[in-house]
């Protein structure tokens, strides 16, 4: 594709704004730093962890503490400076986390710093060791699959996505006007590591927020519509669509000024911007925090929740993970959800009428009125089903995908078929609106995301 026919703008009418309450405020607040941090490798894809330190051994923040056994290169580091008070392992004793105790005083490692003038002209030797180094690599993805890149690869193009149409991710602008230099120095970084464009896709209406440099591989593309049109899958479909050998690479916007902070600032980040929202957030807390990497969540939700029994969630609440209340915030993690644990059975159940609540399909009479946001829980409101093919799902995905069909071939084993209907274009997110909608209460997300990983693990 040449920079002639890219296009400036792509609005898609196919999608669905679900009217979740609790959006967090485009306002940024601190938070406390509560207890012990934690290193969480097993967070990134395909990692084999391989423990670097000793309990009781005193560390730097940006010291490594775990390394990579597939990719030695590739190692996780320390958030805050201390003591190694623990590690924790799991089944067959994976490396689960490693806890580390600050001391308070928050020393760095040193490294040296680059300026944006150095990085323009950077080779991507230079990029790749500092950010495999520092455990910044695993920030990065590689389609299909959605794994950590492979160094060696070189990427038709790469995507940055700015956007956040699901509910709730953190609000990109608000992340790139608290870190400027750092989210400019990330788009340097990332424009050394392709031979093609670098494209930055934003909300319609964003055009200016996000300070991007002026070089001719960057393509700042608008996209209009409903979610998924947030979604990278849907951007690299729309823009660039990977062919059989082909790969891309994708960043998320809210990732850059991590990536940015260790090239130009010479140490390891502290801290990153986390969106906390969700039905189940005090409407006066529901916001954007600063918040030291790796901290426990308490430290997050502590005193900004409301009443009742909560789920939450590390992600958007359509396709992001369900965490306990003493977990810790992963490292990937820049938006947390809280919804209500809904287990509340209903009068005649779908015979009801329902003069409250939101319904796509105008299944209840709510549906007729103006949409409003609506504090939605964890009730899925019936059981399993059988899958009925009837072309529901093709309405929820902007892409030239027949989903019904695809997702009946991974369930049938059929990888043939599940190949040539489109699977190594999709990532398990873009799928998780149609699974909202599904009348059969199908995990698509769990579908599609097992049938990625066997294909992945058969080497196609």
């Amino acid at each position: 594709m040449t920079r002639t026919n890219i296009p400036d703008r792509i609005e898609l009418r196919r999608g669905l704004d679900v009217p979740l309450a609790g959006a967090p405020k485009a306002e940024l607040d601190e938070t406390a730093e509560v207890g012990p941090v934690a290193v969480q490798p097993l967070e990134a894809p395909g990692v084999k962890p391989r423990l670097l330190v000793k309990v009781g051994e005193s560390v730097l923040r940006g010291s490594p503490v775990v390394y990579d056994k597939t990719c030695p290169e590739l190692k996780f580091c320390s958030p805050s400076s201390g003591t190694v008070r623990g590690v924790e392992l799991g089944p067959r004793r994976a490396l689960l986390r490693i806890l580390i105790e600050p001391d308070g005083r928050d020393r760095a490692l040193a490294l040296e710093p680059m300026s944006e003038r150095s990085l323009e002209h950077a080779k991507a030797e230079q990029i790749i060791e500092r950010l495999s180094s520092t455990g910044m690599w695993a920030l990065l993805r590689e389609r299909p699959f959605s794994k950590i890149p492979n160094p060696s690869v070189r990427p038709k193009a790469v995507f940055v996505n700015a956007m956040n149409t699901a509910p709730f991710q953190a609000d990109a602008a608000v992340v790139a006007q608290a870190y400027p230099e750092e989210f400019r120095a990330g788009l340097w970084a990332l424009r050394r590591l392709t031979d093609g464009p670098v494209f930055v896709c934003v909300p319609d209406r964003a055009v200016g927020v996000f300070p991007c440099p002026d070089d001719p591989a960057f393509h700042v593309v608008r996209f209009a519509g409903p979610h998924p049109a947030g979604n990278t899958s849907v951007h690299i479909h729309h823009l660039a669509p990977i062919r059989p050998g082909e790969v891309v690479w994708t960043a998320r916007a809210v990732d850059l000024p991590l990536i940015g902070a260790v090239l130009i600032r010479g140490e390891y980040p502290a801290k990153r911007i986390v969106a906390l929202g969700g039905p189940g957030v005090r409407e006066d807390a529901a916001r954007h925090y600063r918040i030291r990497l790796g901290s426990p969540i308490a430290g997050l939700t502590q005193g900004r929740l409301g009443a009742g029994d909560f789920r939450i969630i590390a992600g958007d609440a359509l396709s992001g993970t369900a965490i306990s209340a003493d977990a810790y915030l992963p490292m990937t993690c820049s938006s947390v959800t809280v919804l209500f644990e809904d287990r509340e059975r209903h009068l005649l159940a779908w015979a009801n009428p329902f003069t409250r609540g939101f319904s796509w399909s105008r299944t209840f009479l709510s549906a007729w009125r103006a949409p409003r946001p609506e504090a939605m829980g964890t009730n899925r409101h019936g059981a399993v089903r059988a899958m009925i093919v009837t072309g529901l799902y093709d309405r929820f995905l902007p892409m030239n995908i027949r989903l019904d069909f695809l997702i009946r071939a991974v369930l049938a084993q059929d990888w043939e078929e599940a190949i040539a209907l489109g699977l190594l274009e999709l990532d398990p997110e873009d799928v998780a609106l149609a699974a909202y909608a599904c009348p059969s209460k199908l995990d698509l997300v769990g579908i599609v995301r097992d049938g990625l990983a066997r294909l992945a693990a058969e080497g196609v």
